[in-house]
């Protein structure tokens, strides 16, 4: 008997349907952990964006990614439908429906998977029937999705299963190769420079500085991101000796954070990467909380303002006061110094010869 709900749950495969942002989705992988520890012989998968889908590859435990990209402005009932087909072919025994919109319970519904577990939500009775309350009650989103994993009213652990990303060291070096960078990351230092919203953003002239002050010691600087973060790495790049490595394909990302010996990141997904890849990460938080959308892996260093600023926290993607001082007065000395301690950190755990 399962204890998840009041009915059996056949011995079959688990399907997480995850949030689709690039930090939650990383997030999601303490689900898969708790379900590989409570359910070793079944195997787990995971809805995932084009975008997202990389990431998969990388997560121990996870035996494949089911990639759809469903429109988010509308319903879209006929690609739902076309999803569940889909799911119906894999035989899934349970789904954990991590979001709680109504559509994002649509496509387990509709291929009739036994076991369709999440909160209430948007008043979702029919399409859950293994139906959670108390969703507000839980702090942040990590107890949210971490809680669908567990019992039906099972009390939370001190500490959740941090989520892992492991890229093999072959496939980084080969991808260093094939672009001329450097043999290895001794020496590197990778940039996250954009979050959603500008709010959430250290400034770009900031981030200069801290390149200049960075290539001044020997480090390369590579500033990493997608599409949307091309106009802020052409802004660094132009005032500082920063390399340009945005690109449409996050795996490039991915394998560069792997490659760094540190990572400088303001609250952004890539941040929960390079945490999850256990890169030393300095994450830098103006006005939102740490505590609450920090990885959960440890992070090198948490960087925020001195100042008691009544405006913290915020969840504006503009700064509504205008003067944005929760980014501004970070200075980039104190970055610098926390990625200097971090990376003496790392090379006095590292054997002798590879100092």
């Amino acid at each position: 008997m399962n204890n998840n709900s009041h009915h059996t749950t056949p011995g079959g495969s688990i399907l997480i349907v995850p949030y689709m942002w690039i930090g939650d989705f990383v997030r999601c992988h303490t689900v898969v952990r708790l379900l590989s520890e409570r359910f070793p012989d079944r195997p787990v998968d995971m809805l995932a964006t084009t975008l997202c889908a990389p990431l998969a590859d990388y997560m121990p435990g996870l035996r494949q990614a089911i990639v759809v990209d469903l429109p988010r402005g509308r319903l879209a009932i006929a690609e739902h439908r076309k999803l569940a087909a889909r799911l119906k072919r894999e035989n899934y025994a349970t789904a954990l429906v991590m979001p709680r919109t109504w559509k994002s319970a649509l496509a387990p519904f509709f291929a009739g998977i036994p076991e369709r577990t999440g909160f209430v939500g948007e008043m979702r009775f029919g399409l859950l029937n293994d139906l959670r309350p108390g969703e507000k009650a839980l702090p942040r989103m990590v107890d949210r999705c971490a809680a669908l994993a567990l019992p039906r009213d099972a009390a939370l652990p001190a500490e959740w299963p941090q989520p892992e990303l492991r890229v093999p060291s072959e496939e980084a070096a080969a991808w260093r190769r094939n672009r001329g960078l450097a043999a290895d990351g001794n020496h590197v230092v990778a940039f996250c420079p954009g979050a959603v919203g500008p709010s959430k953003r250290w400034p770009t002239a900031s981030y200069a500085r801290l390149a200049a002050s960075l290539g001044a010691k020997g480090f390369e600087v590579w500033v990493l991101g997608g599409p949307n973060e091309k106009g802020l790495a052409t802004e660094i790049a132009a005032a500082s000796p920063a390399r340009d490595l945005t690109g449409t394909d996050l795996r490039d990302a991915v394998l560069a954070l792997a490659s760094a010996s540190a990572v400088v990141s303001n609250d952004s997904g890539l941040l929960h990467v390079a945490a999850a890849l256990g890169m030393p990460a300095i994450g830098i938080f103006g006005p939102t909380s740490p505590w609450h959308w920090a990885p959960l892996n440890p992070l090198a260093a948490t960087i925020e303002t001195k100042s008691a600023l009544p405006c913290r926290p915020c969840h504006k993607p503009v700064c509504r006061l205008g003067h944005h001082r929760c980014m501004t007065e970070i200075a980039p000395e104190e970055v610098f110094a926390a990625v200097q301690s971090a990376v003496a950190t790392l090379r006095s755990r590292a054997p002798a010869e590879l100092r």
